[in-house]
């Protein structure tokens, strides 16, 4: 049975992430997590204490975000084995707990294998359970030093394709420290744009139907002291047509082996139209999002989520309206169907480049992406 409470801070200092981190407390290990459905509102951190309550808390976006979900599901194969519950159940459940993200299935996979290196290496349950936590904890670490050099490629990438800064940049969804080890993906790429003064606008779009663009990407440009405007999801053709967009950043869910790209849906559409506009539309995701088992994007299974997302409106905290902390305002009549993909994807062809922390891969092919990931493999070998 899935065991988590909420705990908020009782001081209103910033919030330092990481959105996720493993805490040994006298009744024993568990899994903090800053709960991403309460921002921007408040800052109110999840604790779960076993597997299904981290399944619970990745399907209902508490935490989200590829990389995330890959050091989640790494995390929570140690959680089951620290605290002695059945681990390969508790592996099957977190992979199977959103389909298109490939990085969740690959953090489980890693620390699952970790487990079960130390059982066949004839080690008892307690150096197993080490096993996995410290695999878990490899991957976070990893994942921020990737996030780094992702920015740095893409950063550089930028200046090649864009000479003289003064970028505008949009970006979809939420893809900086809130999905990440470290600063992210495609925002960490922008903030570092930011940082060096080659930063001009950071378009967000609030990324309908569950304004992860609102609520967080804005939440961390302000934190970051970026020069940032949020719009509609409907509004980026007419500020494409107006010229005031001069590149397009967005991360991945999964990336097939063909170069084709599953992100949150509504990235297809810029992809399109930054085509049209002469725009570079520019992926940046970690090689692991990479997975060369997909062959291509007609193979990606894309999660259908609920439709009252789209026919409700969740209030966060404050009642509205009558309706409780957390319940549904109706923005459609009642028994209203809706069609609800959480991602769509993007096929190679649209996608100007594909950066990760090996490099940037242009023009985006199935050689160029199996030859960076063999370079990858090599690298981590070694």
């Amino acid at each position: 049975m899935a065991d988590q409470y909420a705990q908020v801070r009782e001081d209103n200092r910033p919030t330092e992430i990481p959105a996720i981190r493993w805490e040994e407390p006298p009744e024993g290990p568990v899994l903090v997590l800053l709960d991403q459905t309460r921002l921007p509102a408040e800052e109110v951190e999840l604790v779960c204490t076993d597997a299904p309550a981290l399944v619970e808390a990745i399907r209902t976006l508490a935490v989200r975000g590829a990389p995330l979900l890959g050091i989640a599901g790494a995390y929570g194969v140690a959680l089951a084995a620290v605290r002695g519950f059945e681990v390969e159940d508790a592996a099957v459940e977190l992979a199977g707990a959103r389909p298109t993200a490939v990085n969740l299935a690959v953090g489980v996979n890693r620390a699952l294998a970790a487990y079960r290196a130390a059982l066949a290496g004839g080690g008892g349950q307690g150096q197993a359970a080490a096993a996995a936590l410290t695999a878990a904890r490899a991957l976070h670490r990893e994942d921020a030093q990737a996030s780094a050099r992702m920015a740095e490629h893409g950063l550089a990438l930028l200046d090649e394709l864009l000479p003289g800064g003064g970028h505008r940049i949009l970006t979809h969804c939420n893809t900086g420290a809130l999905v990440s080890g470290g600063e992210g993906t495609a925002f960490a790429v922008a903030l570092a744009a930011h940082r060096v003064g080659r930063l001009r606008r950071l378009w967000v779009d609030e990324t309908r139907p569950l304004l992860q663009g609102a609520r967080l990407t804005a939440y961390e440009a302000a934190r970051n002291g970026m020069a940032y405007t949020l719009l509609t999801d409907s509004a980026a053709g007419s500020l494409f047509a107006a010229g005031e967009v001069d590149a397009v950043l967005v991360g991945a869910d999964r990336i097939a082996a063909d170069g084709s790209v599953a992100n949150k849906v509504g990235s297809y559409p810029l992809a399109v139209l930054a085509r049209y506009h002469h725009v570079p539309f520019i992926v940046v995701a970690p090689v692991t999002t990479v997975d060369p088992g997909t062959p291509d994007g007609a193979s990606i299974e894309v999660e259908q989520r609920g439709g009252h997302e789209v026919t409700e409106i969740t209030a966060p905290q404050v009642p509205v309206a009558g309706v409780g902390a957390g319940g549904g305002i109706p923005v459609a009549p009642l028994g209203t169907q809706a069609y609800n993909p959480a991602f769509d994807v993007t096929p190679h062809e649209l996608v100007t480049a594909i950066v990760t922390e090996e490099g940037a891969v242009s023009p985006v092919t199935a050689e160029a992406l199996a030859e960076l990931c063999a370079r990858s493999r090599q690298v981590t070998i070694s």
